[in-house]
């Protein structure tokens, strides 16, 4: 018996080398399936020659299903108005950006993708997410199947509006704004000087309940502001650089109204401000007084822009 199996297992080694010498080995080829390059249109085209090859960002307009928290229902972005957003965007901040410090700030220092969400993400408190950036390496936009470019509106007077009207500013280039605030601050830190202006007032838990109108009088120039100091740096920063001089003008008023005459709320604004101020240009070598002025200046723009043509 023993002999009979070592004959067999023989021959099985006899005929597997004559098998294995036979066959040519394709060295050429992986064994592993090969991933095919998606089909691109003319978007995706245009997009790599205005965001991925001047700056190295992925703009994803399609849904991404890993770029999202599942435990929220949203919808993806549709095509159309994906294309206006891009070229909103590109014109109104990557493009300030560039105009004020070269074409490699963006490319060196900004987050790395882009995710496009057609609908709003509700939270659990009442509170709508507009965006938030992901680590420094991707932002993600909401809201974008509100955007109508027939008939775009830019806030340029009351930063309290409650007409419903979808607002550019308030949707889009505000989020943009603050944040890119994060990403900077991320990368490098600002002073501490900052979380001790408003210490001890911060709204760690119910930021939610802290209205607009109100957040002046504690010093925050937004309710969500009153969350936590790098949220409060980030919207002191996005609203001084896409607020009109007249709408930072009645946040600073509100201030004072809303403390009953006090100064207090409105003197730490202004010195969060100033400690904001510092920072980009000693940190940065960025003038936030020549952003705004950038910024504001394309934003009235906008209503020239071609936003359906890919040119």
């Amino acid at each position: 018996m023993k002999n009979i199996k070592l004959m067999l297992i023989a021959a099985v080694l006899v005929l597997t080398a004559v098998a294995c010498s036979n066959d040519d080995v394709d060295k050429g080829n992986s064994i592993f399936p090969t991933k095919t390059a998606e089909h691109q249109n003319e978007f995706d085209k245009w997009l790599y020659k205005n965001y991925t090859e001047p700056y190295n960002i992925r703009f994803n307009y399609k849904y991404v299903d890993q770029n999202s928290n599942l435990s929220y229902n949203v919808t993806p972005a549709e095509l159309k108005r994906s294309i206006a957003l891009a070229k909103i965007i590109k014109h109104v901040w990557l493009d300030a950006y560039t105009e004020l410090m070269g074409p490699t700030f963006l490319k060196e220092h900004c987050f790395r993708e882009f995710q496009l969400i057609g609908s709003a993400q509700y939270n659990g408190q009442g509170s709508i997410t507009l965006g938030f950036a992901e680590g420094g390496v991707r932002v993600n936009l909401f809201q974008v199947n509100n955007l109508d470019f027939n008939n775009l509106y830019i806030e340029e007077h009351d930063p309290y509006n409650t007409s419903g009207v979808f607002d550019l500013n308030f949707s889009y280039f505000h989020t943009m704004h603050h944040e890119f605030a994060h990403i900077l601050t991320q990368l490098k830190n600002y002073s501490t000087d900052f979380r001790t202006i408003s210490q001890g007032k911060y709204h760690s838990s119910d930021w939610v309940n802290v209205s607009n109108l109100k957040s002046g009088a504690e010093g925050f120039v937004t309710g969500y502001a009153s969350g936590e100091y790098n949220e409060d740096f980030a919207e002191v920063f996005a609203c001084y650089v896409t607020d009109t001089d007249e709408m930072w003008q009645k946040r600073l008023a509100q201030a004072v109204t809303a403390a009953g005459g006090k100064e207090d709320g409105k003197n730490a604004i202004l010195a969060k401000l100033s400690l904001i101020r510092s920072y980009l240009m000693d940190s940065w070598g960025v003038d936030i007084d020549k952003l705004r002025k950038i910024v504001l200046r394309r934003e009235g723009e906008i209503s020239s822009l071609d936003l359906e043509t890919l040119n």
